[in-house]
């Protein structure tokens, strides 16, 4: 049996730190599916199409290294849904400090009842990327500054070409 499980976020743009999250997930399932949760009211620095894009570029070379298969979809609504849609049977989440474990426990609670079919795994952000937020790496590329430390390089160079940057500055 193909164990599948689903990690969902906005991912605008993903980080290193989504990178650290597909990477431990790789190792638990056969088949991950990505989620990108696009909300119609909200505009987002990337596109839908583009953060997809930029998640299977990334995160590609991660899973086949762990033999683990992936998927990249969009979804809008409940994210548990998109899971059952998919055939997951285990939602991933990252968690980084106490603030998000708070935030997802009560969501996995709120999951659980809706989906008791679904378990939710969480897991522990590794040190080097425990800072990292996307709303952070946009700000810092958005600035000026380098975002090579905290995001794939597929990302880096879409957010210097986002904010009209060279790729020889800041």
């Amino acid at each position: 049996m193909i164990r599948t499980g689903f990690f969902s976020g906005s991912f605008d743009p993903m980080t290193n730190g989504h990178l650290d999250v597909i990477d431990h997930a790789s190792t638990l399932c056969d088949r991950l599916v990505i989620g990108v949760g696009s909300n119609p009211n909200k505009v987002g620095l990337f596109t839908v199409a583009e953060r997809l894009a930029l998640i299977r570029e990334a995160a590609a070379p991660v899973l086949e290294g762990a033999g683990c298969a992936l998927d990249v979809l969009s979804f809008s609504g409940l994210a548990i849904e998109a899971a059952r849609e998919a055939g997951a049977t285990i939602i991933f989440r990252g968690l980084r400090d106490s603030t998000d474990f708070d935030y997802e426990m009560q969501m996995a609670g709120m999951n659980g009842a809706m989906a008791p079919e679904l378990r939710t795994v969480f897991l522990p952000a590794s040190s080097p990327v425990r800072p990292i937020t996307a709303t952070l790496v946009r700000q810092i590329a958005s600035m000026g500054g380098d975002a090579s430390p905290f995001a794939p390089p597929n990302v880096v160079a879409a957010l210097k070409a986002k904010f009209g940057r060279s790729e020889g500055r800041g």
